[in-house]
């Protein structure tokens, strides 16, 4: 419960408070005008009864206003108009603040999860990351609309039981604690419906990640055969969630109906009483009904936006929680002009290196001493799972070492100059990563360049088929860059480092997609590059191991002697 506090503290920021405070002054506003509407009721019955003389039958009196069946309606005409008038400014005072809430958490989550250290990143799921972004930030907003309309009805109820108890407070008073005790028999609900929303948050993180799976695996899944395996699957997933559902909508119901069974009975009684009993005269009983007729959909609406929230407040813990672990595995400030980016212009030195992740028994890399060269070529081979990507990941400074040393000209790179030394690093993965987007906007990545730089960058890759492009730089690639082959994609991807000028330049099997004569051009164009600057060659068989200065092999995080040549240890 501490949790749940915190974490609503959170999420309401300074901006949103005083939006918040606002909003607040427009319900109170509306509500009065509700509870005015009301309490007019009397004077009109007493324009239709001359006799009458109730306490605001005197106060008309009293403010010299006549006692008339036109000047009680014209009053009324006017408070419905202001009502509406509020009612319009706080539906929009409303959604501003649930989207300012929605949009400052969306970007603490983004920023929090770019600023996380690449480890922890990899420790996560990424559809988990993405259900939190976009399904659970939109069910935070919806926790924050169901709390402001709760509120909204609350407050309204309050002003409806002002007007109440001036026209009868015994009957109000009595009203007034039937509907906080209906109020209180909820808890129950709610507390399922907080477990629910649990089990709807999981539901959904599930599904994700299944269709995630299965749509990234779909050529394997057709190649196999394995339609209806996949389709059980999913459909498996869409069962959990849709039972989530329909058990809260069931409690949902039953809610709704105990509330207008509990509420009908404690409106007879006080009808009964109010006219057997106190013998209060129809002047004063019909106002307390038609107060009591529209309480009673308040009431329900305030009880069901409190279960709503409850049910959705659990999506507000989990975007938080991942708030935490991302702030909590943070790199540092960004690089500053006062922080020394090595050039290499001498050497990248590894010491008794040793990198460890959680929840392996086994060192990722154990005791490795290298010495790499500037402007070398340098292959990195080894089997599946033997320490190649983890070797990169340090060297282009995603990761640092949990023991030994790792330095460029001398400079230790640590997590103070970690993220400088990023900027010198380019890094080309097997699967080229491209964005829905024209080729320019892929190549640049919100760095500006000349169509001179992006064309010798191209060439210098062995992607000039990309200035044949029907409409050149300005080509739409499609998401993923699906208009392009593979080849064609490891290509543009290797212009998109070039761009950057790096003193070093990793390769990741990044000519694996590529023909003999793509990879052979390619080839020519890296043994150019390392005149000016380090590669690093990772691959099983790649025409660009023949070109290296050095080779290394790993083997369960280990350097082994071998001869990459002959491929004889």
């Amino acid at each position: 419960m501490t949790s749940d506090r915190r974490s609503l503290v959170r999420l309401i920021g300074p901006h949103e408070r005083a939006g918040a405070v606002r909003l607040i002054l427009l319900m109170v506003g509306a509500a009065l005008t509700e509870g005015l509407g009301v309490m007019l009721l009397v004077p009109l019955l007493a324009a239709l009864d001359p006799g009458n003389t109730s306490q605001l039958a005197t106060l008309f009196s009293r403010l010299h206003l006549e006692r008339s069946l036109g000047t009680a309606l014209l009053l009324f005409v006017i408070l419905i108009v202001l009502r509406g008038i509020l009612a319009l400014t706080r539906g929009m005072a409303t959604l501003r603040f649930e989207l300012g809430v929605v949009d400052r958490l969306r970007r603490q989550v983004w920023r929090a999860l770019l600023g996380a250290d690449w480890r922890m990143l990899a420790s996560l799921r990424r559809s988990d990351s993405t259900s939190v972004l976009v399904t659970g930030i939109d069910r935070v907003g919806y926790a924050m609309n169901q709390a402001v309309h709760g509120l909204a009805a609350l407050l309204t109820l309050f002003g409806l039981g002002l007007a109440g108890l001036v026209v009868a407070p015994l009957i109000t008073l009595g009203g007034m604690l039937g509907g906080l005790l209906v109020l209180l028999a909820y808890g129950r609900l709610r507390r399922r419906a907080a477990h629910l929303g649990d089990r709807l948050g999981a539901a959904y993180g599930a599904m994700q990640g299944s269709l995630a799976d299965s749509l990234g695996a779909i050529r394997v899944v057709k190649s196999l055969g394995s339609e209806a395996r996949a389709e059980q699957a999913a459909f498996t997933d869409f069962a959990q969630l849709s039972g989530s559902r329909l058990a809260y909508q069931r409690d949902m119901g039953l809610g709704q109906i105990m509330l207008q069974i509990g509420g009908a009975m404690v409106l007879a009684v006080l009808v009964w009483t109010a006219a057997v009993r106190w013998h209060l005269s129809a002047a004063q009983i019909l106002p307390v009904v038609a107060l009591f007729a529209r309480s009673l959909p308040l009431l329900g609406s305030v009880q069901e936006c409190w279960q709503n929230f409850a049910h959705a407040r659990p999506a507000i813990n989990a975007a938080f929680a991942l708030i935490d672990q991302a702030e909590a595995a943070q790199e540092g400030e960004a690089p500053s002009t006062f922080v020394h980016v090595p050039a290499l212009g001498s050497e990248i030195r590894l010491e008794r290196v040793r990198v460890h992740f959680d929840g392996s028994p086994f060192d990722a890399l154990a005791d490795i001493d290298l010495l790499i060269p500037a402007r070398s070529i340098v292959a990195l081979t080894g089997a599946s799972g033997s320490g190649k990507s983890t070797l990169a990941d340090l060297l282009g400074g995603l990761i640092s070492p949990d023991g030994g040393k790792l330095s460029v000209d001398g400079v230790t790179i640590d997590a103070a100059n970690r993220r400088a030394w990023r900027t010198r690093v380019a890094y080309v993965h097997q699967d080229a990563v491209l964005i829905a987007a024209t080729l320019r906007e892929n190549l640049a990545w919100g760095r500006p360049f000349d169509d001179d730089a992006l064309t010798r960058a191209l060439r210098a890759a062995a992607a000039d088929f990309a200035l044949d492009l029907p409409q050149g730089l300005d080509t739409v690639l499609g998401d993923g860059g699906r208009v392009l082959s593979g080849g064609e994609r490891q290509r543009i991807a290797l212009a998109r480092a070039l761009l950057r000028e790096p003193a070093l330049l990793i390769l990741d099997e990044a000519t694996s997609a590529l023909d003999p004569a793509s990879e052979a051009q390619v080839g020519a164009a890296v043994s150019q590059l390392a005149q000016r600057m380090t590669v690093l060659v990772i691959g099983h068989r790649s025409g660009l191991l023949a070109q290296a200065d050095q080779a290394v092999r790993l083997d369960r995080g280990r350097i082994v002697p071998h001869d990459y040549r002959t491929g004889k240890l």
